[in-house]
């Protein structure tokens, strides 16, 4: 089974959400602006995934300050479409502690979510802001993870929150029963990332945003060695396609238990998706 765990529904035909002017310039960079702006509904997702030999995608919405850009309903449509092949991953206004917990508390009481994504950059906010806490409990109450970005920032934004010491490392010793996941692989503090997720049995790294012709030789070597089963498969898509993604995963030196583990064993556990 091949998981997908950084995905996101395109931004065409959402009358009322607010623009993201940073996630397109981003796309842009990567040559893929044409996709995020196209308007790509669930039956045609899922022929794109099929065509790839993808099995699931967990898609994100998106809420920034001031609102949302891609709402939990709008990726919801994506779920309940094709529930076997779509899990969605929450969003919730920061700004808004307790409407945010309630926010979650539906995503995934009446939604079926199974995790929470919170993107420190927009809100220029590192995760161990106290906002953030009221949500990580309910996480843990929920039992679904928290999943975030790390590292430097592809948009022009800040990238200080992306840092995983002491941000992350302090969320995770402040809640050991938390599981968190980092997206973005961490870069340029990979090494800081492996080692948060080395010490912390409930931290885990995923590698959205980067072919994998790119990934750090310190990340692979973790991957095929002591972090076997602590690193996931992830393409920020439409940011970069599927089929290229996997072909480039299929020239890493990685063992087969290790390649199993990345391509969707890690996820199938971690977001309990059985």
């Amino acid at each position: 089974m091949i998981i997908d765990v950084w995905a996101q529904p395109t931004l065409a035909g959402r009358p009322g959400r607010l623009p993201m002017p940073e996630i397109t310039r981003l796309f842009e960079k990567s040559g893929s602006a044409g996709l995020i702006d196209a308007a790509i509904g669930p039956d045609e997702l899922v022929k794109m995934m099929d065509e790839a030999g993808v099995d699931v995608l967990l898609l994100s919405a998106w809420h920034r300050p001031g609102g949302w850009v891609i709402s939990n309903d709008d990726v919801a449509e994506f779920t309940s479409r094709h529930p076997d092949r779509f899990r969605g991953l929450a969003a919730v206004d920061l700004a808004d502690p307790m409407g945010a917990v309630r926010e979650l508390r539906r995503a995934v009481e009446e939604l079926g979510f199974v995790g929470l994504r919170v993107v420190p950059w927009l809100w220029e906010l590192p995760p161990d802001h106290r906002l953030y806490y009221p949500l990580y409990v309910a996480c843990v109450e929920y039992g679904v993870p928290f999943c975030t970005q790390v590292g430097h920032t592809g948009p022009l934004m800040p990238s200080e929150t992306g840092r995983p010491v002491p941000y992350l490392d302090r969320v995770a010793l402040d809640l050991p029963e938390l599981v968190i996941v980092g997206g973005h692989i961490g870069h340029p503090w990979t090494d800081e990332m492996i080692g948060v997720a080395w010490k912390h049995d409930n931290v885990y790294i995923d590698t959205s945003a980067y072919l994998p012709r790119y990934y750090p030789p310190q990340l692979v070597h973790f991957m095929n060695t002591y972090g076997r089963g602590k690193v996931m498969f992830g393409t920020n898509w439409p940011q970069l396609p599927h089929d290229r993604a996997l072909a480039q995963v299929a020239e890493l030196p990685l063992s087969p238990e290790a390649r199993a583990e990345f391509l969707g064993g890690a996820a199938r556990r971690v977001f309990r998706l059985g």
